[in-house]
């Protein structure tokens, strides 16, 4: 077997998340990092994506679920992004950040899950 993490760090992107009503106004500035504990039944395999997690699809899908609707909050989105991620079953691990960095002047605020298959 053969594991190897793959990652989609810093994806900024406008969206519309938060609770209070200047969030509520207007979409905001966040970026997402997903990391991707994968299995493969083993290494090396053949040089083409269908053989790997496709980190492409996992962008696209990100980016049409933060258009869908408002979140109120960043830990249902984390949540969100992770249940995307295990869809597939190669993932067997998936740790998800997400980060507003526009709502203080001073500082970011962000959430970070971890989820595992069942089983792992």
């Amino acid at each position: 077997m053969a594991e190897f993490t793959t990652r989609l760090e810093g994806l900024s992107l406008p969206m519309r998340i938060g609770i209070h009503p200047a969030e509520r106004a207007a979409p905001q500035r966040v970026i997402v990092s997903v990391w991707l504990d994968c299995r493969y039944p083993s290494a090396p395999f053949p040089d083409e994506i269908d053989a790997v997690v496709d980190y492409d699809f996992l962008r696209r899908e990100i980016m049409a679920l933060a258009d869908s609707r408002h979140f109120n909050l960043q830990e249902t989105f984390c949540e969100a992004i992770a249940a995307i991620a295990l869809a597939d079953d190669r993932v067997w691990r998936v740790r998800v950040s997400s980060l507003k960095p526009d709502i203080y002047p001073d500082a970011a605020v962000g959430c970070d899950i971890v989820r595992e298959r069942a089983g792992g």
